[in-house]
């Protein structure tokens, strides 16, 4: 562009010249003040493209910056939504546990009930064979979720029989009257005995401490039912000689050890453990 305008001045200096209208100092003076115009427009224009790029670089920084604001605008919403959902998961939990609460006091409240109408209810199974107790016929036993009637062998049984005696027959008739109100219980009779060998002479109808311990449980399981204890709540078994409460070395242990339990068991607590065994 520069080398167009010189020869553009150069021509038209030349018809000058040439016409005689311009002289050699005047034409000097003009090129020189041409230059001086073409080379401040030269800067005018170096400038401006610096300004340009300026400008673009600024643009193209805006708009990473923009980019860069999306994309913790994306963030910061995805980070609430996850904090919404784990707002909403919290309240759900706290939902959950306020059930589980209420229904364990419900629990506590229907436990408490109960063990209150159990602790009632042996109360007056110890107030109605307290004679009994001080006769010494039977003991009676409470645990935390059972009651034991023991009964004495030699009030009930003669050694080596299975056979009821009047004066046991009398003591268990008013056990009977005690537990035929007990509809949530069941009631396990077990014999127990010594660890002494049945008599020969008795071997025929009881080969062993086996057969005499079940036999008395049975005898006394049909005696409850004959005054009027529901035979479906109750189980007959024995033991024999092998859940001792007293060492078999003495008359005194021995004497211990041959007894009737009658034990008093809630039917729900038999039915978690039927279903603990089955598992």
């Amino acid at each position: 562009m520069k080398n167009f305008i010189r020869i553009g001045i150069a021509v038209l200096a030349a018809g000058m010249i040439v016409s005689g209208c311009v002289s050699s100092g005047k034409y000097k003076k003009l090129e020189t003040e041409k230059n001086q115009e073409i080379s401040t427009l030269q800067q005018d224009k170096s400038a401006l493209e610096q300004q340009k790029a300026t400008l673009e670089k600024d643009n193209a920084d805006m708009k990473q910056q923009i980019s860069s604001l999306e994309l913790q605008k994306a963030a910061a919403e995805q980070s609430a939504g996850a904090l919404e959902q784990q707002k909403s998961a919290a309240e759900q939990h706290a939902g959950s546990l306020e059930q589980q609460k209420s229904a364990v006091e419900q629990q506590n409240a229907r436990l408490i009930a109960a063990s209150q109408q159990q602790q009632r209810q042996y109360q007056a199974l110890v107030s109605r064979l307290s004679s009994e107790v001080e006769k010494g016929q039977l003991q009676v036993k409470q645990y935390q979720n059972m009651l034991t009637v023991e009964l004495a062998e030699q009030v009930f049984f003669d050694s080596g029989r299975a056979t009821l005696k009047a004066e046991g027959k009398k003591a268990l008739k008013d056990v009977g009257e005690a537990l035929k109100g007990l509809d949530d219980k069941i009631i396990r009779v077990v014999g127990h005995t010594d660890n002494k060998p049945i008599k020969k002479s008795l071997q025929a109808i009881f080969p062993s401490n086996w057969e005499l311990s079940v036999a008395r449980a049975a005898t006394v399981v049909r005696f409850l039912q004959g005054v009027g204890v529901p035979p479906e709540g109750m189980i007959a078994s024995g033991r024999a000689e092998y859940d001792p409460v007293a060492p078999n070395d003495t008359p005194e242990g021995r004497q211990k050890n041959r007894r009737i339990e009658i034990m008093l068991i809630d039917k729900s607590l038999l039915s978690e453990m039927s279903v603990i065994s089955h598992d």
